[in-house]
């Protein structure tokens, strides 16, 4: 008898543990399902590779027959290699993924497939990933291997934080450091909403975008600080209805439009609103860049960008239609990127350049419909007087200019620099 009940008590003890990692709550009108990495053997802070677990724990989250469900990745470190979570979850209308710890990547670069993720989000509907941790990339022991910037058909590092036609998904609380390549990255996403996001890696570390945006629909990211060693966002070909509000960009190469027109078929770009964000110490502000010599014809139109605050920053509003990153290019063909309806409002600050506007556009499609509104730039080290002025070593004055070519802005309100014509 005595040994019935004490078999029975470790049963009882069994199930009380296990629940802590792996149950359902329920209420009056639904129940929710959490799936815990620990009840798949993962164990925090003890430096093996917990791979194996976090997929497993996927697999079960994923293929429930709950419509709720809570993917829990407790406090503390976890090493993982890269994790491809895919969908569709057939009975999951509302997965939420909380990551409450540390996650390190591996710096086995063997591990990774050429432009994919080290976590890769693919067709899903309804997730929210939140949870306040960390995504560190590791990537310090990776940067030296990037050679994009010589080699136009370089291996591409894994990105951070990849979503694949994902539709009505919630990234919040989270944060992102030392990616080996772009932080996060959206392709043939739709109806996406980022908000309370860091992002950080040293300024010069290569193509560490923080946001980068392509082939997607209805996206939003909102109050957030970015501070990498490329664009703060970049957002590619192919997007439609994207919305940036509230970033503060530094350092970095701020907040980009393209680069377009490199590939065949590219697809347009329109309805782009960027508003209320701050950059500080970038080499750019506010850019569209496309290629020369395009090989197909694509647009961008109907874009935005407006109460931009500009701090140091080297080139805060610029056009460049003859883009090139690489160290020899050697192209004269004009690109094929038609630009329109482009509107600057409220852009105010300082530029560390004497040349604060530089619209250089394409002379085989001149841009067309640009408007410059309220535009007030000083230089850098100028007190911020209406003249736009700096007072020179020899006694002179030197004012900050605008540069144009192919393109007829038309200008609204007061303006420094001095339209160009």
């Amino acid at each position: 008898m005595e040994f019935t009940i004490f078999h029975y008590l470790r049963v009882l003890y069994f199930f009380i543990a296990l629940s802590s990692y792996s149950f359902v709550v329920r209420g009056d009108k639904s129940s929710v399902l959490i799936v815990d990495v620990r009840s798949f053997g993962a164990r925090a802070n003890d430096h093996r590779d917990h791979t194996k677990a976090f997929v497993s724990a996927w697999d079960m989250a994923c293929k429930s027959s709950s419509s709720s469900v809570d993917l829990i990745i407790p406090r503390g470190e976890f090493y993982v290699g890269p994790l491809r979570l895919s969908g569709p979850c057939p009975n999951v209308t509302n997965l939420t993924v909380r990551v409450k710890g540390h996650l390190k990547a591996s710096t086995d670069l063997s591990k990774y497939r050429s432009g994919g993720g080290w976590i890769e989000f693919r067709w899903i509907n309804g997730l929210t990933l939140t949870g306040g941790g960390t995504l560190d990339g590791q990537g310090a022991l990776a940067w030296p291997f990037n050679n994009c910037t010589t080699d136009s058909h370089c291996k591409l590092l894994p990105t951070s934080l990849k979503f694949v036609g994902m539709n009505r998904t919630i990234v919040r609380r989270i944060s992102s450091v030392n990616s080996k390549f772009f932080h996060i990255a959206l392709v043939q996403c739709r109806d996406f909403k980022g908000t309370r996001l860091n992002i950080t890696a040293p300024f010069n570390s290569p193509n560490t975008d923080g946001i980068h945006i392509e082939r997607s629909s209805n996206v939003y990211f909102s109050r957030s600080h970015i501070a990498t060693g490329d664009d703060c966002v970049s957002i590619g070909q192919g997007n439609s209805q994207i919305t940036i509000t509230s970033i503060k960009c530094g350092p970095g190469h701020g907040i980009s439009v393209g680069s377009l027109g490199r590939y065949p078929n590219e697809k347009d770009v329109k309805g782009l609103v960027v508003r209320d964000c701050k950059m500080s110490g970038t080499t750019n502000g506010i850019r569209i860049k496309t290629w020369a010599d395009s090989p197909g014809l694509s647009a961008a139109t109907n874009m935005t960008f407006q109460n931009i605050i500009m701090n140091n920053v080297t080139n805060p509003i610029i056009i460049d239609q003859s883009y090139c990153p690489f160290s020899s290019c050697t192209s004269n063909v004009p690109s094929k990127v038609k630009l329109s309806e482009i509107y600057f409002k409220n852009i105010r600050g300082t530029s560390s350049s004497k040349v604060a506007v530089q619209l250089h556009c394409s002379e085989g499609m001149p841009c067309k419909k640009v408007y410059l509104e309220n535009v007030h730039l000083y230089l850098a080290s100028s007190s911020g007087g209406g003249s736009g002025k700096q007072q020179s070593s020899n006694g002179g004055s030197e004012a900050v200019s605008s540069s144009c070519r192919y393109v007829r802005a038309k200008y609204i309100g007061t303006q420094s620099p001095p339209p160009c014509h």
